[in-house]
């Protein structure tokens, strides 16, 4: 069953009819006073019924933060509760309209800011019950996510896109934007960016590490200690290393052991790489 709503939000700008000769100085005026959702001081509230142990989550056009409910302030564990910033300003065009529903698993978000001058802008926080699978579609607007058990799959078109503290399967893309993922206790790791730099700082030994960048530089930690320096790990951690660029130099700092069960492979068409020890 699909529920969605929508509305049209408190003006919060500009709607001015003006001629011609004045729209230099209304498109110096909207400029100076750009949406933020940062501004919105009274954000909305809402809890969605959750079906199954899966969600994505898809937004047109909205920053987006992801985190797991810690289970201490009475969440529901089949419901994800979103709060919502807007703010949005338009001149010759249609009030701005933002809308948020659930069909099934499938959580949206969708903006319109439509004028011959428009300044509109959305921030989403998304807190997900512990051990649901989550994607996340993201079409444009940065990505943050943190606290991930379960696997974690962010598709961004054009946005950075920075996770935090997460140990579940991790797969990360970015088309326009850097890849950051600090405090990484994750097994199977993919990050790739086609316009941006990417960061892996790992805290725990990984079995399997794929990083791909199109024009950017590749910079991924390892432990190289069994367990990881958080886990007071012993014995040491040698990696089977595969690394590559096309325009950039190669560093590669950790011990390596052609037999590892521990692969990293990493490219970059345009960057240098550092593979280098964490702990």
């Amino acid at each position: 069953m699909s529920t969605v709503h929508s509305r049209r939000p408190r003006p919060r700008g500009l709607r001015v009819l003006v001629g011609i000769g004045s729209m230099a100085a209304v498109c110096g005026l909207v400029a100076a006073c750009g949406a933020s959702a940062d501004d919105d001081s009274d954000p909305e509230h809402r809890s969605f019924a959750l079906p199954g142990r899966t969600l994505t989550i898809d937004s047109d056009d909205s920053s987006l933060e992801v985190v797991v409910a810690d289970g201490t302030d009475g969440t529901d564990a089949k419901k994800v509760r979103v709060t919502r910033w807007f703010d949005g300003r338009t001149v010759f065009g249609s009030d701005p309209e933002i809308s948020w529903g659930m069909d099934g698993d499938r959580l949206s978000f969708r903006m319109k800011c439509r004028g011959v001058i428009s300044s509109c802008s959305a921030k989403h926080r998304v807190v997900v019950p512990r051990g649901v699978a989550v994607t996340v579609l993201s079409a444009d607007g940065p990505v943050t996510a943190r606290g991930f058990d379960a696997p974690l799959k962010v598709r961004s078109a054009d946005g950075s896109v920075t996770v935090k503290d997460v140990g579940g399967p991790l797969d990360l893309r970015s088309q326009d934007g850097s890849v950051n993922a600090v405090g990484i206790t994750s097994k199977q790791v993919s990050a790739s960016s086609a316009d941006g730099s990417l960061r892996l700082d790992l805290r725990a030994v990984p079995d399997r590490v794929r990083a791909r960048t199109q024009d950017g530089s590749v910079t991924i930690g390892l432990p190289v200690r069994e367990g990881g320096a958080a886990a007071g790990g012993r014995g040491s951690a040698a990696y089977r290393v595969d690394a590559r660029s096309v325009d950039g130099g190669v560093d590669v700092s950790v011990p390596r052991d052609g037999r590892s069960r521990h692969h990293v492979s990493v490219s970059s068409a345009d960057g240098g790489i550092t593979v280098r020890a964490a702990n």
